[in-house]
């Protein structure tokens, strides 16, 4: 009987052993997939950023080019009203993110952007004047750096995003994201065109 009553508690023993160890190895998943998902949102936020700089430096550009080419008033409403309708779809929530048709209106009404602001540079090389301007060059540094910047921070957050998307689907892992109700990210897949930078440089 004191034998039997040793081997059950041994037993006992290695069964909440396991049962810790597996508890341990759970946590430290969930921990993975937490910090996996913090990394995908920061990297997102720097995205958000760089796009809201560009959307930033619009307005006194187009002040700019304004003042030496009154007469493009179409090209200039354009810009504005691409500006304008990209506010609303910029900022985008975790759950955004994750939707597919979300991240396309979003692309969308960048690319639409985008094709307004080249149009915009356009005219801008029509008027020697404006391109010998401080102010308007000043912009235009500013504006070639942040194209860069969006594509560093576009091609980080893909990185992240694949990370993230490669981790959660896994085994084990597959069966713990499963419980926490995570789902996969979008990637940001823009269409050629959206994907070159709006041309700044002039000769």
């Amino acid at each position: 009987m004191k034998k039997a009553l040793i081997i059950m508690a041994i037993l006992f023993g290695l069964g909440i052993l396991i049962l810790g160890i597996g508890a341990l190895k759970t946590m430290g998943m969930y921990n993975s997939v937490i910090a996996a998902e913090e990394g995908v949102k920061a990297k997102w936020a720097q995205v958000q950023n760089q796009y809201q700089r560009r959307s930033d430096l619009i307005p006194n550009l187009a002040a700019t080019v304004e003042g030496y080419a009154k007469h493009e008033s179409s090209t200039l409403a354009m810009v504005a009203e691409a500006r304008s309708q990209m506010g609303g779809v910029v900022k985008l929530d975790e759950n955004m993110l994750r939707d597919p048709a979300a991240m396309q209106r979003f692309q969308a009404a960048q690319t639409t952007f985008a094709g307004g602001l080249q149009r915009l540079m356009m005219v801008a090389e029509k008027y020697p004047d404006l391109k010998a301007n401080e102010q308007f060059n000043n912009m235009m540094v500013q504006l070639e750096g942040t194209e860069n910047r969006i594509s560093v921070e576009r091609m980080r957050y893909n990185e992240a995003i694949q990370a993230f998307n490669t981790l959660i689907r896994q085994f084990p892992m597959r069966i713990v994201a499963g419980f926490m109700g995570v789902t996969p990210y979008v990637p940001f897949e823009a269409k050629a065109t959206a994907q070159d930078a709006p041309q700044v440089k002039f000769n």
